[in-house]
């Protein structure tokens, strides 16, 4: 294999050059590990995705992530910008794509809904893979230091911060309002401090803050930094999204309610993202929870993987 074809698409967003950047490699079969590491850490986007065919022939395709550092188990705009690629295929590894396509990754099967108008893929909504899980509790000062804001910028009202995950984990924590949400900056050094503190064991530590005002509280301004694994910032996080989605629901007094949220990201990078997330709560206990967002298409076009011979 001498070169293999790429497509890349702006996630969570209906204009070009907005939303969350992604790679995606439709077909990586015969690429080792080292190569769709290299592949991308060359990018450097938050992540690439390389699909492959399922193990299961009653799946769609096998997709594996990359960030530009390691391979994750799960990832929410991955997700969605893999399934709108695959949705505008002929075939995937022999099938019509259908509007139903399930994706096997490590942290289980991912089911996706696409949505068309006019023939054309115009939206994904996957459920997640994993049930929502909390913990451990995370400290006001670690959050502050890590986003260089002041300790009483972070607001423990509704909750203290938090790690949850439905796939992939994060530290949670709200501000006071969006004006300390847009003053935060990463400072690395916390993060790793934070690291060795409360290092997870799927992902180093990342940390995902938010603000909501009273009026609209279901309409949510956030921000993600994980400068350990060479993002400074992420302009839309689906994983992170659909875990704070589900973490709030489950805080809610009622045992049985359907709630849709829309999570606003990217708005400091000049990259704004609009993340819908809708979350089931039955007697008492969070279910399916899943994310949905547009895509569009920005580039194509092919990446060499062998050095050209020395003349």
């Amino acid at each position: 294999m001498h070169s293999v074809d790429y497509i890349t698409v702006d996630v969570f967003t209906e204009d070009r050059f907005a939303g969350n950047q992604l790679a995606v490699i439709p077909d990586a079969r015969g690429l080792s590990d080292a190569q769709m590491q290299a592949i991308a850490t060359e990018f450097g986007y938050s992540e690439v995705t390389f699909v492959l065919p399922p193990e299961d022939p009653a799946n769609s395709a096998r997709v594996r992530i990359f960030t530009p550092t390691m391979e994750i188990p799960f990832a929410g705009h991955p997700n969605v910008g893999t399934a709108f690629v695959l949705g505008q295929q002929a075939e995937i590894f022999g099938r019509a794509p259908g509007d139903h396509l399930r994706f096997e990754e490590l942290a289980g099967l991912v089911e996706v809904a696409l949505s068309r108008a006019d023939g054309a893929v115009k939206e994904a909504r996957i459920v997640v893979p994993r049930a929502l899980s909390i913990g451990p509790s995370i400290d006001v000062e670690t959050i502050a230091a890590c986003a260089m804001v002041a300790p009483d910028a972070v607001s423990t009202a509704n909750h203290a911060p938090v790690r949850v995950s439905v796939g992939l984990p994060f530290a949670v924590a709200e501000l006071k309002d969006v004006a300390a949400l847009s003053a935060a900056r990463p400072n690395v050094t916390a993060f790793e401090a934070a690291n060795r503190r409360y290092k997870p064991d799927e992902d180093s530590f990342s940390l995902f803050l938010y603000a909501r005002s009273a009026e609209k509280p279901w309409q949510l301004r956030a921000r993600m930094f994980a400068p350990l694994d060479n993002v400074i910032e992420d302009p839309a996080t689906g994983s992170a999204s659909a875990a704070l989605g589900a973490y709030l629901v489950s805080l809610l007094p009622e045992e049985t309610i359907d709630v849709d949220l829309t999570i606003e990201q990217g708005v400091e990078m000049g990259r704004r993202s609009i993340i819908e997330v809708s979350v089931s709560k039955q007697g008492g206990t969070v279910g399916k929870t899943s994310i949905a967002g547009a895509c569009v298409t920005a580039m194509r076009g092919s990446i060499a993987l062998s050095t050209p011979a020395r003349r």
